[in-house]
């Protein structure tokens, strides 16, 4: 059970400035050394320093981008984790952001169309892909 009183919703990180996380879209997971990876589309808002003006064919600002959980020690959709992270990573789906939030020091939950996963790691690092 969480306490409420240590929940932080992902627009008072100050890693999500300027980004929409609930118009991104998760591609995949995969863990690289001790870190998670959860590539991601990222909506960019016009204040975002890399934000460009969408071409005429589309309608807002998608980046590609990853979400880095340093040091990641659990993971697993609904709260469980059992087994390697890695083959846990490999499982998880793909889909639609819902909602992301750190619901206690070093423990995070993100929601969407793959379901609830909850990650316990270091603060999360938002990196644009280069082309």
């Amino acid at each position: 059970m969480t306490d409420r009183e240590n929940i932080t919703e992902w627009r008072q990180l100050r890693e999500f400035a300027d980004v929409d996380l609930t118009r991104s879209y998760v591609l995949s997971w995969h863990v690289e050394s001790d870190s998670l990876i959860v590539d991601i589309d990222l909506y960019l808002m016009p204040e975002h320093p890399f934000y460009e003006a969408p071409r005429p064919a589309e309608k807002v600002c998608i980046r590609p981008a990853y979400i880095e959980f340093p040091v990641c020690e659990g993971l697993g959709p609904d709260g469980g984790t059992d087994g390697e992270l890695a083959d846990i990573a490999a499982y998880l789906g793909h889909g639609a952001i819902s909602g992301f939030r750190r619901c206690a020091d070093a423990r995070y939950e993100i929601s969407g169309e793959f379901g609830t996963v909850f990650v316990d790691a270091e603060r999360p690092l938002l990196k644009l892909r280069t082309p």
